[in-house]
């Protein structure tokens, strides 16, 4: 699913580097004391992702990674429902903030931010760890 979202830009998954994670899902998100959730089509097939990921527990920090959904749900509110998910998630294991950085290529993902109270801040980040050079722009509310 996901390989099929970064087709729609041009790019491939990169497990070398950025899309490491994604060998080791438990590890990563789990293991470090986060969550990850996928939701699953009629088929069985995995059509979205979220994860959850404390950055800064003391702080209240956390960030939100891997929010992806089938092209072909997108505007159902099945984008929503993770988002809210990933945000009730935050709030019962008492982060008070989350930051997250998000390609600049996904337009419509970052108008999604907006309507959830989600703020670009402004800042703008290379990226070399990907199959190709990319960048991020920063999204940050409170919980």
């Amino acid at each position: 699913m996901i390989a099929s979202i970064y087709g729609e830009y041009g790019e491939t998954i990169f497990t070398e580097g950025a899309d490491s994670d994604l060998l080791d899902i438990e590890g990563r998100y789990a293991g470090r004391g986060g969550a990850f959730v996928v939701l699953e089509g009629a088929g069985g097939e995995i059509v979205g992702s979220h994860a959850a990921l404390p950055v800064d527990p003391g702080r209240g920090l956390l960030t939100f990674r891997r929010l992806y959904l089938d092209r072909s749900l997108r505007g159902r509110g099945l984008g929503r429902s993770l988002m809210d998910w990933a945000v009730n998630w935050g709030r019962e294991h008492g982060f008070r903030r989350v930051e997250f950085w998000s390609d600049t290529r996904f337009v419509d993902a970052h108008k999604f931010f907006g309507r959830y109270g989600f703020e670009r801040t402004g800042e703008q980040r290379q990226m070399h760890d990907g199959a190709l050079p990319y960048s991020e722009f920063f999204f940050a509310r409170a919980l």
